[in-house]
């Protein structure tokens, strides 16, 4: 899906009816090595007129598709499987070269992605439903799951392969054909994507690959022929889409934005603690919308808490992620790297306590790189915009609370609701946490809770817009319309009109 220009610049092109297609709008989008700060993809910016183009391929092989056998659907994903399998290291490259996460965590991605391409592998068992024989009067009723028609996903760049395998392998095994629209900052890997699947044996238009903007989001919800969104990124995006798709009539899965908080008890195991705040606040730079970005240090925890974390963070890794020894890489694009360091800025105007400042980390040799250093703060407060908002940087805060009770009221005040953990060495804490905190995803003595494929990802409040998380078996409902039927023949047909309400006799 890309071939280089003169300058050695790939270009790349979108992937429409099982073929590459160049971009024809004339708009274009640079893509960054984040490492280097050099440009290493042009990526085309689709008009409506391509989208048009990907659904009506999209459609057209829809009824063909969704009449496959489940089974003749599951060889296609099982090769698919294998192809991504052998791809695994290739896969990973592409997301480090556009992204900037460390390869060790991209590949990690990968799994992580082709983890749901096996649960979807299963389609045959999940699409089976229930049957009652003899309900009454020779009646036996029964239901099924069928396909919605032509689905689209719109993916964010912090995790360009692992998202778009959140939607898609479940989409297209259930017999709906799919649109992808990746991110524009990282889009190479969908375009790889889409060329294994066609290698697998996915027949062309089941999966298009259409590149692009707000354009090219706002032209899939207003398509007449895409029946569902499923959505991947921040808040004000995820609820804009589900507002303007539902009151069109599709149906929304909008997964929107995070503020992470691990509860690091008294009693907890701080060497445990310290290690899981250091992976999970500044693991792939904190782009990610599980990062913790919020210690909430209990009692006397918190001095003790900050003494271990500082010479942590000052000693992290930084570099080019490609680098074995590497620990954190630089941020996807410059832009990117300001409005992080804007809310350093505005944390230490509003009075939190800057414990480590990573705004002038530098990489020798790499100085054009998007780089930034891990920061923390401490005596953060609920009235800051740095515990407020979604940073989506390495930076965490630390939130000084006096108890177990004041730690949950803290938490469930907040307007996200994605994910939490607690720290902890006591059942009875564990127990209450779990049951009394208003998140959809928690963790004990998990840092990242992010569960696997056969279970599903969503959170509460405003960090989900809809009515069904994703992936696993509520991937499978969203992706699925519920239909009852009941049945009986004709030599069981009592003669004459019935004119009171059936029941079962």
């Amino acid at each position: 899906m890309s071939e280089a220009d003169q300058s050695g610049v790939r270009e790349l092109t979108h992937f429409i009816g099982g073929r590459s297609v160049a971009g024809q709008s004339g708009r274009a989008s640079d893509v960054f090595n984040p490492a280097l700060g050099t440009v290493a993809t042009r990526v085309p910016l689709a008009s409506t007129s391509e989208v048009s183009a990907a659904v009506a391929a999209a459609k057209a092989a829809f009824p063909a598709w969704s009449e496959t056998a489940p089974i003749k659907r599951t060889r296609v994903m099982f090769k698919f499987k294998q192809l991504l399998d052998a791809h695994h290291d290739e896969l990973a490259e592409l997301i480090t070269r556009e992204h900037g996460k460390v390869f060790s965590d991209a590949k990690g991605e990968v799994i992580r992605g082709i983890e749901v391409v096996e649960f979807a592998c299963g389609i045959p068992n999940l699409l089976k439903t229930d049957f009652t024989d003899q309900i009454g009067g020779g009646i036996d009723n029964w239901n099924l799951r069928q396909p919605l028609g032509v689905v689209a996903g719109i993916t964010p760049f912090n995790f360009p392969m692992m998202v778009p395998c959140w939607m898609f392998p479940i989409a297209i095994a259930c017999g709906n054909t799919f649109v992808l629209k990746p991110s524009e900052r990282d889009p190479s890997v969908s375009g790889r994507l889409a060329e294994l699947l066609k290698e697998a044996g996915l027949p062309d238009g089941v999966f298009n690959v259409v590149h692009g903007d707000k354009v090219a989001v706002d032209a899939l919800i207003e398509h007449p022929d895409v029946a569902a969104l499923s959505f991947v990124g921040s808040t004000p995006i995820a609820e804009y889409i589900h507002t303007e798709s539902t009151r069109r009539g599709k149906r929304v899965q909008a997964l929107g934005g995070a503020k992470n908080h691990l509860v690091v008890m008294p009693d907890a195991d701080l060497d445990q603690a310290v290690d899981a705040l250091i992976g999970a606040a500044y693991g792939s730079a904190g782009e990610r919308c599980m990062a913790i970005s919020v210690a909430v240090a209990v009692g006397h925890i918190a001095d003790e808490l900050i003494a271990r974390l500082v010479p942590r963070v000052k000693s992290l890794k930084i570099k080019n992620g490609m680098e074995p020894d590497a620990e954190m890489g630089p941020l996807v694009t410059a832009a990117h790297r300001a409005k992080v360091s804007a809310y350093i800025d505005a944390g230490v105007a509003a009075g939190a306590k800057l414990v480590v400042d990573g705004r002038d980390h530098a990489v020798t040799g790499q100085q054009q790189g998007f780089f930034l250093g891990g920061s923390l703060f401490d005596d953060v407060t609920t009235d800051m915009s740095i515990y407020r908002e979604e940073i989506f940087g390495p930076v965490l805060c630390i939130v000084r609370v006096p108890d177990f009770a004041s730690a949950v009221q803290l938490i469930n005040a907040h307007e996200f609701a994605n994910g939490v953990s607690c720290f902890t060495s006591d059942g009875g804490i564990a127990r209450a946490f779990a049951r009394q905190i208003q998140v959809g995803m928690v963790g004990i003595n998990v840092p990242i809770p992010v569960p696997m494929a056969w279970h599903s990802f969503g959170g509460w409040k405003k960090s989900l817009f809809g009515d069904h998380h994703a992936y696993g078996e509520e991937g499978v409902r969203f992706y699925t319309r519920y239909k009852s039927v009941m049945q009986r023949w004709p030599d069981s047909i009592a003669k004459g009109a019935e004119f009171t309400m059936p029941v079962a006799k």
